[in-house]
């Protein structure tokens, strides 16, 4: 397969966009989607049509980023189609409505619109919402053509155009998709996007999903194995070139292991590329001139010294894995995201500078990997926060746990039961019984002689002091008084008890 068996990008007219967002709005309101069948005969189609477009898939990543097949598949076709499988296995049990003690949790769904803005061909979030039972519009990125038509092919050959429509341009298009009112939308990207789409849903208060990424550290204590840490954080930063938002954006290492750290990086950098990563086929290149511009700049400014690769050809946008020893936390290399194959390695004393660095530098990144013991780790992870964490290892994130960022890095997460969670309203519902009219009677005007005994019935009393300390005998105190408190109150309590009955 060739890059003729490839569609060309088209561009959709800005004039048909708002008919296509009103086309499943309305099917929404007709629910059409409300079925569950329905909903797993669309994931169902879309599955077969991931599988018969694996290879057009493969090529169109190689063709925008020079993506390895192996990175292809495991990080995009194969991982959608567990996800569907996955999703299609538990549909049924997640839909059931939830109870609670005297409540009834029922699921409803939304119209949401999805908006994705990175170049890989990842519809993660779109099974969530399909399975959801919303209407769906996709926004795929621009950045990477020959995927974003892949993807429009897969989308529009599986499902019901009538409820899930897909959306190609830049920034004129995507405008005009968000001057329309949406239920919800989820936007993965940068920061500085991100700020525009939450401004842009403000005014209709319309909820958000940001996965943005963020400048990860990985935090090496003198108990780690410096060859665990470099094979394992080199691989971290090879898949698609270093340009994944959970990739580590710099490495805290005790300065004991530094020389032993540094010396693994580089023979696991020959034993994975025996004649360098330009000639091998299995590594990617940067999606465009304007970020090989971008991550050239960054190394251009640090005045860190390059200890391993820093070749760089930009009529290939070739950027070769590289490891630069920084001396200062403010250095160019830290403090911005690099979303590219840098690994810039900061000395430190010890695991409490390290923190405070972390901290200072981005204190709610996306992922914290920190290598070594236990006890260091549970001590990394007591002074920091981050969207999730890989101990051990870079970004080894479950298929089935929840993904997202925290603070800075976004808000909201998918994969799992979660792409299903993020993509519904949890309504409560209670029912009053008309016999319960008798006992309810007392919440009605006049209130004269009505206080006391309706605090004596629904009054809860504290387990705990004015000093804050919890109170002993709680359970003796409560079996007397039948949680209330007191014996007036436990007798009021009898009274509703034995009506009740």
């Amino acid at each position: 397969m060739g890059a003729s068996d490839i569609p060309d990008l088209t561009f959709t007219p800005i004039e048909e966009i708002q008919e296509r967002v009103t086309r499943v709005q309305t099917t929404f309101l007709e629910h059409k989607t409300r079925d569950v069948e329905f909903r797993l005969v669309q994931l169902r189609k879309l599955y077969w049509a991931i599988k018969d477009h694996e290879q057009q898939i493969v090529e169109a990543l190689r063709l925008d980023l020079n993506k390895p097949r192996f990175e292809s598949e495991i990080g995009e076709s194969s991982w959608l189609e567990n996800d569907i499988v996955f999703i299609s296995r538990h549909l049924y049990k997640w839909v059931k409505d939830e109870s609670a003690p005297d409540i009834d949790l029922t699921f409803k769904f939304m119209s949401p619109k999805i908006r994705k803005d990175l170049w890989d061909l990842t519809l993660g979030p779109v099974l969530g919402a399909i399975a959801a039972g919303n209407t769906v519009v996709i926004k795929p990125s621009e950045n990477a053509p020959r995927s974003a038509a892949v993807m429009q092919k897969i989308v529009e050959s599986a499902l019901d155009p009538s409820c899930y429509t897909i959306i190609q341009g830049g920034i004129p298009e995507t405008q005009a998709l968000l001057a329309e009112r949406w239920d919800k939308i989820f936007f993965t990207g940068g920061a500085t996007v991100g700020r525009i789409i939450a401004k842009a849903a403000a005014p209709h208060l319309t909820p958000v999903v940001l996965e943005l990424g963020g400048i990860n550290p990985a935090i090496i204590t003198k108990s780690a194995n410096p060859r665990l840490v470099a094979r394992r954080l080199l691989w971290g930063k090879l898949m698609n070139a270093g340009q994944i938002c959970t990739s580590q954006n710099y490495l805290l290492v005790d300065k004991a292991l530094v020389p032993a750290v540094v010396e693994e990086f580089k023979k696991a950098y020959n034993e994975f590329y025996p004649h360098g990563a330009k000639a091998s086929a299995d590594y990617a290149r940067i999606i465009n001139e304007g970020a090989f511009r971008r991550i050239k700049s960054m190394i251009d400014n640090s005045k860190g010294k390059i200890l391993m690769g820093g070749t760089m050809d930009e009529k290939d946008l070739f950027i070769e894995p590289t490891v630069v020893q920084v001396d200062s936390p403010d250095d160019s290399l830290l403090i911005q995201e690099s979303f590219g194959p840098l690994i810039p390695i900061l000395p430190v004393e010890n695991l409490e500078e390290a923190v405070n660095i972390a901290n200072s530098i981005q204190s709610t990144p996306l992922g914290i990997y920190p290598f070594g013991s236990k006890a260091d780790t549970e001590k990394i992870l007591s002074m920091t926060r981050s969207g999730g964490v890989s101990v051990n290892d870079a970004a080894l994130h479950i298929p089935t746990l929840p993904f997202g960022g925290v603070g800075e890095s976004g808000y909201g997460a998918y994969r799992g039961r979660s792409s299903f969670d993020i993509f519904v309203h949890r309504r409560p519902i209670t029912s009053s019984p008309g016999w319960l009219e008798s006992l309810l009677a007392i919440r009605y005007p006049p209130y004269a002689g009505k206080l006391s005994k309706f605090k004596a019935g629904s009054t809860l009393v504290p387990d705990f002091d004015r000093t804050g300390q919890k109170v002993t005998l709680g359970w003796l105190r409560f079996v007397f008084t039948l949680g209330g408190g007191s014996a007036k109150a436990g007798a009021g309590r009898a009274v509703i008890v034995a009506a009740g009955e």
